[in-house]
């Protein structure tokens, strides 16, 4: 086998979504200094040890098995110590990538991941790579899939992590115990409270977290339960709105519409099974 192996591909014009432009694997011994790209990056380390470095993060260790992201435009130095280490890599594109960054399954201020589950991602990357060597419609959309499976099974690696314990909570179980409350009405400063944090810090957090404060969460939860009963059941949309914690049918229908561009009745014309 060959010491290092790489393909590039053009972004097709149709995939605008998302579009894997290159692969590639290589034993590495010389750190990348100083160097922007185009494209976002996603670079695994499947043995050895070295650094990372980028305004955003700084400069941080990289322990294989272990992968990072690299955003473009962003200049960033990597690479392993003196013993060098065995690396994979793909570029990738597109629109999609900003829900990825959004929904913060990519992160710049935090692009190391450590993995507990190497051989997954391998098979993932292996895979990737001989789509991109076919070179046909179909691959190109397969390798751009597998890349969303990478994107999700870092991230699920990720969050399986310790979780950090500054001010005295860890988001996770906020943002779980705000589900599980959403069809009652939330004191923000009580439940702030019983996370050990003042209500802005919180909001803060939550905000952070899933791109959207505690109580537009815990609405968004209310109408996903309001949509499953509407396609579910025969329920009256009264006594629907009744369970999802609002007591006026017209203020639920008015809200409805605005989330769902329907009114609950359309809505349930649509989906519901007769």
């Amino acid at each position: 086998m060959r010491t290092a192996e790489a393909v590039y591909r053009s972004p097709l014009a149709a995939a605008g979504g998302l579009a894997v432009t290159g692969s590639g694997k290589q034993q590495v011994r010389h750190a990348v200094r100083d160097r922007k790209l185009p494209s976002y990056a996603v670079v695994l380390v499947e043995q050895g040890q070295g650094f990372l470095e980028t305004v955003a993060c700084g400069r941080q260790s990289v322990e294989g098995p272990a992968l990072f992201w690299l955003f473009p435009g962003r200049q960033h130095s990597y690479g392993p110590d003196a013993s060098g280490w065995s690396e994979r890599w793909a570029l990738f594109e597109g629109s999609l990538v900003r829900d990825f960054v959004r929904l913060r399954l990519i992160s710049e201020q935090s692009p190391i991941v450590a993995l507990r589950n190497l051989d997954r991602v391998q098979r993932l990357f292996t895979s990737l790579h001989a789509d991109l060597l076919d070179d046909t419609n179909l691959a190109r959309a397969s390798a751009a899939a597998i890349l969303h499976q990478i994107v999700v099974s870092a991230a699920r690696q990720a969050s399986h992590a310790t979780p950090s314990r500054r001010d005295g909570s860890d988001i996770a179980a906020i943002v779980e115990a705000l589900r599980k409350r959403a069809m009652q009405p939330l004191d923000m400063a009580a439940f702030a409270a019983e996370h050990g944090m003042s209500a802005a810090t919180l909001r803060r957090k939550v905000t952070t977290e899933i791109g959207l404060s505690p109580k537009g969460f815990q609405l968004r939860v209310r109408m996903d339960h309001a949509k499953e009963l509407l396609a579910t059941t025969d329920d009256k949309i009264e006594i629907i709105a009744a369970g999802v914690g609002i007591g006026d049918a017209f203020y639920f229908s008015r809200l409805f519409h605005e989330r769902e561009g329907c009114t609950p009745r359309e809505f349930r014309a649509r989906y519901k099974r007769t």
